[in-house]
């Protein structure tokens, strides 16, 4: 801990990180709806995530959590993994992936409404200027897509990923409250077993008798996203929710929907617009408005 408090460079490094691995992750979750039902796909994934964290917990020698923890760790998976995704696998039947990555990050909204809400956080004025920003470049990708062609479906893929971006700023937040003092290694893995129980429930129900197609490049999309993008990425998510404030974590996620684009341009040949162009831009220039701070201004510990 003491090595990035004295090196906050290293936590920028982290969040770079999260956020091409994520960003990737919505091109695999393109992808695998070929091999298998949504719901089946991310039972597989967060399964195999949450089978890697354990078994790291037992080569660092972890201990398992207090009884008291077990409750905030059923909550935070409810909310983390399985409504989370859950909503979004749902959605993406009625709404391109692209639109649906970039209606989930609006989750720094959310996140820091509830911040200063339950919290107390102080938002600098920066920070609402850089959210406001960000979603407005959120807003630019998304362009007249938004308000032209639009039906029911659609619309209710849309409310759906938006309540699941709700959830993970909730998932956020709850975090700090309850559970912030036990190690991440471990929050990681039993949020995500409890969320990958509730997920697999559904895909039982909704996805049973199903085909699923067990190929070469359907395992490589499982463990990429289920290792990389859920055990790895959701673990040094919550220690850069231990490490700086909620607002400045949060409005970074908003480049996730940027790299899936851009990697979704590359991979997938899908368009790269001039609202993708510009509004990437404004969410950049979102995130380093953000983190601008009055001269003098005491800056929070992330000791």
């Amino acid at each position: 801990m003491k090595f990035f408090t004295r090196s906050k460079s290293v936590v920028w490094v982290l969040i770079f990180v999260i956020t091409v691995i994520w960003g990737y992750s919505w091109v695999m979750m393109k992808v695998s709806l070929a091999y298998m039902g949504p719901f089946t796909f991310s039972a597989f994934r967060f399964g195999t995530g949450a089978i890697t964290l354990f078994i790291s917990i037992l080569l660092f020698k972890m201990k398992r959590p207090p009884k008291k923890y077990i409750k905030p760790l059923i909550v935070l998976g409810i909310l983390q993994t399985s409504i989370v995704f859950l909503l979004v696998m749902y959605g993406m039947q009625f709404i391109g992936a692209g639109k649906a990555s970039i209606l989930l990050y609006s989750m720094p909204i959310w996140s820091t409404l509830l911040a200063v809400r339950f919290l107390r956080e102080h938002v600098t004025p920066w920070q609402v200027a850089g959210n406001i920003l960000g979603l407005v470049g959120l807003l630019a990708i998304l362009g007249a897509d938004l308000w032209a062609g639009q039906n029911l479906r659609s619309i209710f893929g849309e409310l759906l990923i938006v309540l699941a971006a709700v959830s993970w700023g909730a998932s956020n937040v709850y975090y700090r409250v309850k559970l912030e003092e036990l190690p991440r290694l471990v929050v990681t893995a039993y949020q995500m077993l409890f969320g990958t129980i509730g997920i697999t429930l559904v895909a039982f129900i909704m996805e049973w008798g199903e085909p699923v197609k067990f190929t070469g490049t359907s395992l490589f999309l499982i463990l990429f996203t289920g290792i990389l993008a859920s055990a790895l990425c959701f673990s040094l998510w919550f220690l850069i929710l231990s490490l700086i404030d909620m607002v400045t974590a949060t409005i970074s996620t908003m480049l996730v929907p940027v790299f899936g684009l851009f990697l979704g341009w590359l991979y997938l040949d899908e368009k790269l617009t001039l609202g993708t162009i510009t509004g990437s831009i404004l969410i950049i220039a979102g995130i380093v408005i953000a983190q601008m701070m009055k001269k003098g201004e005491k800056k929070r510990s992330i000791a």
